[in-house]
C-alpha cells in the first residue's frame, strides 16, 4: 500500500525565491508552503521552468530562500546535510573510479574501516541488482545501470531523506519503467522519504503518494493531490486514468501547448 502516516520530517513555510539583480529580478519561487512525512514519496509537478528543482535545491540546502523556511527533522536548513542527499539524471559518477569506489564515494568521510566500507558498498550494490558488477567502470555500464550505481551510492549514506531531480528522464520508456518498480521495491525495503521532481505525468502518478502540482511565473503549489491507490500500481487501469485527467484538466493541456510529458 502506499504512505499510512508517520512523523513530520520536513515543513516548509512561506519559501520565497528571485533571481537576478536590482534592476531586474524575476520570481522562481511565491509563498511555498509544504509538509512532507516520514516514508512518503512526494513528486513535484509542472512545467519546465515553474521552479521546482530550484525547491528541490532549497529543501537540500543546495540554494537559500530569499524568504522562509524549511524546517528538516526539526533543525532549519541552513546548507547542505548528510541525513540528506540529492540524485541527478547525470549520474553524478566518478569515470576513473570502480562501480565499488564510486559506491564508497560518500563513506569515505566516515569513521569507517576500508573492509567496513567494502561490506557497505556491496550490500547496497546487491540491493539495487548489481551484485559482482562492482569492478566495471561507469564507462562498461548502461544508462540504467549507472543510475543504479547513483541509487546506490545514496542509499549507502542511510540518508532520511533522497531527493531526485528528474533521476530517469535520460532513460528509454522500458529503462524508466523499470528502475521505477526498483525504486518502489527500495524505498518499500528502506522506508525512505523521497521527494522527486519531474514533469512526466505517468511517473509522478506511479511513484507517488502524493503529488504537488506547480505553476510558473512566479513558481506557486496550485494543487495538491493525494493518490490513493495502492502500490505497485497498474498504469492501464481506470484510476489510474483518473488521476491522469484529473491532473490533464489542471494544466489545462487541450488549450496550451507545455513541455509536460503525457504517455500514452
Amino acid at each position: 500500500m502506499g504512505y499510512m502516516g508517520g512523523k513530520r520530517i520536513i515543513e516548509i513555510s512561506n519559501v520565497n525565491k528571485s533571481f537576478g539583480n536590482q534592476q531586474k529580478k524575476t520570481s522562481a519561487l511565491e509563498d511555498i508552503s509544504l509538509e512532507i512525512h516520514e516514508g512518503e514519496i512526494i513528486a513535484i509537478l509542472g512545467e519546465s521552468g515553474c521552479g521546482k528543482s530550484t525547491l528541490l535545491n532549497i529543501i537540500g540546502g543546495f540554494e537559500e530562500a530569499d524568504k522562509g523556511d524549511v524546517i528538516f527533522d526539526g533543525v532549519r536548513v541552513a546548507g547542505p546535510n548528510r541525513k540528506c542527499v540529492m540524485l541527478f539524471q547525470d549520474y553524478g559518477l566518478l569515470p576513473w573510479r570502480t562501480v565499488l569506489k564510486n559506491v564508497e564515494l560518500g563513506l569515505e568521510g566516515l569513521k569507517l574501516s576500508s573492509s567496513e566500507r567494502r561490506e557497505k558498498a556491496l550490500h547496497y550494490l546487491q540491493l539495487v541488482g548489481l551484485a559482482n558488477k562492482e569492478n566495471l567502470f561507469p564507462a562498461e555500464l548502461s544508462g540504467g545501470m549507472k543510475q543504479r550505481v547513483g541509487i546506490a551510492r545514496a542509499l549507502a549514506l542511510q540518508p532520511e531523506l533522497i531527493l531526485l531531480d528528474e533521476p530517469f528522464a535520460a532513460l528509454d520508456t522500458f529503462n524508466r519503467y523499470h528502475l521505477q518498480n526498483e525504486l518502489l521495491r527500495i524505498q518499500s525495503q528502506e522506508k525512505t522519504t523521497m521527494i522527486l521532481v519531474t514533469h512526466d505525468i505517468d511517473e509522478a502518478i506511479y511513484l507517488s503518494d502524493r503529488i504537488f502540482i506547480m505553476e510558473a511565473n512566479p513558481g506557486r503549489i496550485f494543487k495538491e493531490l493525494k493518490i490513493d491507490l495502492a502500490k505497485p500500481r497498474d498504469r492501464s487501469h481506470s484510476e489510474f486514468q483518473y488521476y491522469r485527467k484529473i491532473i490533464f484538466d489542471v494544466f489545462h493541456l487541450s488549450r496550451r501547448e507545455i513541455p509536460i510529458e503525457f504517455n500514452i
